[in-house]
């Protein structure tokens, strides 16, 4: 199938820089107003279960910002090698540890130094033998081909502007059989040039919101089948949220796919 390669026309570097900005004020101050929901009771809200949010570190919980809840998708077991793609201050990271227990390894790939260094110090601190955060980008995933049994990642994809190959490097580092259990917002239609233009607007988790079905398509272009679809709830957050998913006509979807093996 080919590949779908839709470049919105954003500057790259602006775009970063943008990112970096905002998440390094949700890594060093949490508690700020922002446009977005934070912290534990967000967690809760769209489907964490309590008995694994009362297992996560409070410093990690605080600044979690995710838009949904994947992990029912994602079926961890016992055992696997989990990869989250933009993994911020870790909570879905320190989550999956307690299901893929002591005999399984979960990764962090985040590219914010304050975000890396917070969820670095939180697993020093508590000697997470079964975690491990790494620096980079999930446009260039810096693992082995095969080396996961699943990747999962939480309002992070629609703020890469290609997003396509974010799928790909997905795919590539996952085994025959590998899971892909994420959550994320997508739009209702695409965006004029002066939103898609918009480091700003990116970096709020709208402008790279592409309609669902394009993102859809988006993961099936990379080689994986669907399995799962549903949107979340987000009929709780603040005013100030309700107001921007309202008005850029965003909203929040869970998704499972699968990579098959050759025949």
């Amino acid at each position: 199938m080919e590949t779908v390669k839709k470049t919105p026309q954003v500057n790259k570097r602006e775009l970063e820089d943008q990112i970096k900005a905002v998440y390094t004020h949700v890594a060093t101050d949490p508690n700020a107003s922002y446009h977005f929901e934070t912290g534990g009771e967000l967690a809760l809200e769209l489907g964490y279960p309590s008995e694994y949010i009362d297992r996560i570190p409070e410093p990690s919980l605080a600044s979690f910002a995710g838009v949904g809840y994947h992990f029912d998708l994602a079926d961890l077991r016992q055992g696997e090698r989990v990869l989250d793609l933009g993994s911020g201050s870790g909570t879905d990271v320190f989550y999956a540890r307690q299901a893929i227990g002591p005999s399984g390894m979960a990764y962090g790939l985040e590219m914010t130094d304050a975000q890396l260094n917070k969820a670095e110090n939180i697993r020093n601190s508590g000697q997470y033998r079964n975690v491990r955060f790494l620096k980079g980008y999930i446009e260039e995933i810096p693992m082995t081909d095969a080396a996961m049994d699943v990747v999962i990642s939480n309002g992070v994809i629609n703020l890469s502007s290609e997003k396509w190959k974010v799928f790909q490097e997905a795919y590539r580092v996952l085994r025959d059989g590998g899971r892909l259990a994420i959550s994320d917002i997508v739009g209702t239609r695409s965006f004029p040039t002066e939103i898609t233009c918009n480091p700003s607007l990116w970096a709020a988790c709208v402008a790279g919101a592409v309609p669902r079905e394009e993102y859809l398509d988006l993961i099936r272009s990379a080689g994986f089948r669907i399995l799962g679809l549903k949107s979340n709830d987000y009929s709780f957050v603040s005013e100030r949220a309700l107001s921007t998913t309202k008005n850029y006509g965003i909203f929040s979807i869970s998704v499972l796919a699968v990579k098959e093996g050759a025949s």
